[in-house]
């Protein structure tokens, strides 16, 4: 197994996200990336390919203070949530950027939520799918699904199969309980006979 660094193991988990995560029009990509002196945030729209706002650690509201801290992620998330709202957007869908959500990156994007963006709830990709569902439903009546044929014989010829075990198990359990009862009958009246 080759050596990776974290940067490449991060770029890894960064492009299987990509690949669900998608910034449009209605719901741009809310980008984060951090380093380990700064946080930087962008609003993406990847149809167009422009970014709609920014924030990060490096403006010069933080000269003199350190951006590596959950207080910077917080201010931050703020200052991006507040620029968005002034764009007029209201949902994003969030793009971790491989990190963990956990630290500076969950700070970041909890501030965001608390400044306005997503309080319908949406925010993530499965949400989005979920979203765009109940109208794709409407469209097309769904059908129930069938099962293919050999799936269906396949239980039928294991439901039988099952019950021939299960009383074949049962019908032998019977005849030695059978055979034991005469035994047993023989043996306790010759232990009668012999006291």
């Amino acid at each position: 197994m080759a050596n990776r660094s974290r940067a490449d193991i991060r770029r890894g988990i960064h492009s299987r996200i990509r690949k669900k995560v998608q910034g449009t029009s209605e719901r741009p990509r809310l980008a984060v990336f951090r380093s380990v002196k700064h946080i930087y945030a962008q609003i993406i729209d990847d149809v167009k390919g422009e970014t709609l706002a920014a924030a990060s650690t490096t403006e010069s509201s933080f000269k003199g203070k350190t951006g590596g801290n959950i207080e910077a992620a917080v201010t931050v998330g703020k200052n991006i949530a507040e620029r968005a709202k002034s764009a007029g957007i209201e949902n994003v869908v969030y793009d971790r950027g491989g990190y963990v959500y956990h630290g500076r990156v969950k700070a970041l994007i909890d501030a965001t939520r608390e400044g306005g963006l997503n309080q319908n709830g949406a925010g993530d990709a499965k949400s989005s799918k979920k979203a765009d569902e109940p109208q794709a439903e409407e469209e097309k009546p769904s059908k129930p699904k069938k099962e293919s044929k050999a799936k269906e014989d396949k239980k039928e010829v294991k439901e039988p199969a099952k019950k021939k075990a299960e009383d074949t198990k049962s019908a032998e359990k019977a005849e030695a309980k059978k055979k034991e009862t005469p035994k047993k009958a023989n043996e306790e009246t010759a232990k009668e006979e012999e006291e």
